[in-house]
């Protein structure tokens, strides 16, 4: 779900050309159920293979990263580790509001209400262990590297993005990853391109947006705690906020050096200022492999095999790309 802050966060739309030659950090599973929540048949249904195997997910997965390959972008995938403890609760409320999303959609279409059975069943994404095992398997046959985080993928790639120079960006729908000390978070990245909005017979086009966190902060006037204190006033994933407390109230508080006085925990801002991540990273693009990606795609998940024989020649001149651009990186 994440923290909140769009209507306080100036956005900048940008080019994905613009990111050619560069590395992004990307929160997998925020990719990865952006994927089940866009990719669907007419009826709504998640794409599945004969055997009722979703697949939507794997189509997204392998479609869209080519695209950003073609484009010169170096996508790295993070995967979340342990939660923190604190985020137990904001999951437990997470799965309750998914199981009466359940029994609303599975009502919807028993009644034959199309829209409403779409809507709901959106809520009701889950993505299991099966789903992210087998989407680290098809990044490896790619090629294309990912690393798995010891706790947040968000504060994962935030850090990457802070130490190593090759990393430019996060890639995220979410703004926690500029509470985590992103400095600069792309919106958009994996999900570009014209998008029925939820609910509504209305199309929009989504356009990658960025966001530095400096340039943030400074038209703010608050530094990178404040802002910390803001998303804990409204509410985070490891806190509900404060009720009635939106965006533009919290950045007054804050500014006004008022934090204190709603009684949030201090521990909490730790979870953003000094999150469990990792030094020990390091990633390459490897060449694909071929015959492996044609089998796990077309003869266990019923690809269609002309169009994976298409995107494999994008595929391996995208990785050509990257790999020739890591060979430069590493004079400079």
């Amino acid at each position: 779900m994440g923290v909140d802050l769009k209507d306080i966060i100036a956005k900048n739309e940008i080019e994905l050309a613009k990111l050619n030659g560069k590395a992004i950090s990307v929160d997998a599973l925020n990719a990865l159920y952006q994927f089940l929540a866009i990719i669907r048949q007419r009826d709504g249904e998640l794409l599945k293979d004969s055997t009722g195997r979703t697949t939507s997910h794997l189509s997204g997965l392998f479609y869209r990263t080519i695209n950003l390959l073609e484009l010169g972008i170096r996508p790295v995938y993070i995967y979340d580790g342990r939660p923190p403890q604190e985020k137990i609760d904001t999951l437990r409320q997470r799965q309750e509001i998914k199981d009466s999303a359940k029994k609303k959609a599975i009502r919807a279409k028993v009644e034959g209400r199309e829209k409403d059975y779409v809507k709901f069943s959106q809520q009701v994404l889950h993505f299991s262990d099966e789903m992210l095992k087998e989407s680290k398997e098809l990044l490896r046959l790619m090629g294309v590297p990912f690393i798995d985080a010891p706790s947040e993928a968000e504060a994962q790639a935030s850090h990457m993005c802070s130490m190593d120079p090759r990393v430019y960006a996060v890639a995220s729908q979410d703004y926690d990853s500029l509470l985590f000390g992103a400095p600069v978070l792309v919106r958009n990245v994996t999900i570009t391109g014209r998008r029925k909005m939820p609910g509504k017979n209305v199309y929009r086009e989504v356009v990658p947006e960025s966001i530095v966190l400096a340039e943030a902060l400074a038209a703010l006037g608050i530094g990178r705690e404040g802002l910390v204190e803001i998303g804990l006033l409204i509410g985070t994933d490891y806190n509900e906020g404060i009720k009635g407390i939106g965006p533009k109230s919290a950045l007054e508080i804050v500014k006004a050096d008022r934090f204190d006085e709603y009684g949030i925990e201090e521990r909490l801002k730790d979870l953003f200022l000094k999150p469990d991540v990792s030094d020990n990273f390091s990633f390459s693009f490897k060449l694909p492999d071929e015959d492996a990606l044609y089998s796990f795609l077309c003869d266990e998940r019923e690809f269609s095999r002309l169009r994976v024989e298409r995107a494999m020649d994008r595929l391996k001149k995208g990785i050509e790309g990257v790999t020739r651009q890591e060979t430069l990186d590493q004079w400079f």
